[in-house]
């Protein structure tokens, strides 16, 4: 970036705080890591300026709590943030993109055979645009914890998969968020992967007693930095 117009050049991510490549206690990462050096590629208007994504090509779907009028079982949550750049500026009408387990700890997807029963009334993943400040929200349902095979007797923390565009390809975060007080962070290989406290920490979101609904959804907050030395860990 150029200094000469005010903005801050751009920071590498300090070491530890995102996860390796190769994380021996995550299992997946053993044969799915690169076995060799990285390709630096230079960016071109593409990456930095693309996609443009709108809600008219893709409709929003903030709330995940409902289907035809029904409502799917567990606890309603309402989850907010804001998303910055690197330095600090809000980042407006870029895609957010959430898919999730239900209250069971199970996904809607074919793929997730966990003996766990499925909720018709859930829907699995959801969208929704930042507004003009770079704020975001959805409503939901509080997700279970799930077994994963990972190890003996393993099981997922409380967790809810992100995705977040920014400004173009370039910017692109995929990660999770996880739950204050889940007392399996600190038993899960893929939390644990970022090797500094104070980072993966920025993972958990927080409990907001202002975005609460009284008798019906609590609230959290979770807000993303994309790229730089204070940027959100990326997570699989």
């Amino acid at each position: 970036m150029e200094t000469a117009r005010g903005r801050t050049p751009f920071r590498p991510y300090q070491p530890g705080t995102q996860p390796p490549y190769d994380a021996p206690a995550y299992g997946s990462t053993q044969k799915r890591h690169p076995h060799e050096s990285l390709v630096r590629l230079p960016h071109t208007i593409t990456e930095t300026a693309g996609p443009r994504l709108s809600a008219a090509q893709f409709p929003p779907i903030p709330d995940l709590s409902v289907v035809d009028g029904k409502s799917a079982l567990g606890e309603r949550i309402i989850v907010h943030g804001l998303i910055t750049d690197e330095d600090g500026r809000p980042i407006p009408h870029t895609i957010v993109e959430i898919w999730q387990a239900n209250a069971s700890g199970r996904y809607q997807h074919p793929a997730d055979q966990h003996d766990a029963p499925l909720d018709p009334n859930f829907r699995g993943e959801g969208r929704a645009f930042t507004d003009d400040n770079g704020w975001y929200r959805f409503t939901s349902i509080k997700p279970g914890a799930y077994p994963w095979r990972n190890h003996h007797n393993a099981w997922r923390p409380n967790h809810i998969h992100f995705s977040f565009f920014g400004s173009g390809f370039a910017a692109r975060l995929i990660t999770q968020m996880y739950f204050p007080g889940d007392p399996l962070l600190e038993l899960d290989p893929v939390f644990l992967s970022i090797p500094d406290e104070a980072a993966r920490n920025r993972l958990i979101c927080k409990f907001e007693i202002s975005v609460t609904e009284p008798e019906w959804a609590l609230g959290y907050r979770f807000d993303v930095v994309l790229r730089g030395r204070e940027a959100t860990p990326t997570e699989g």
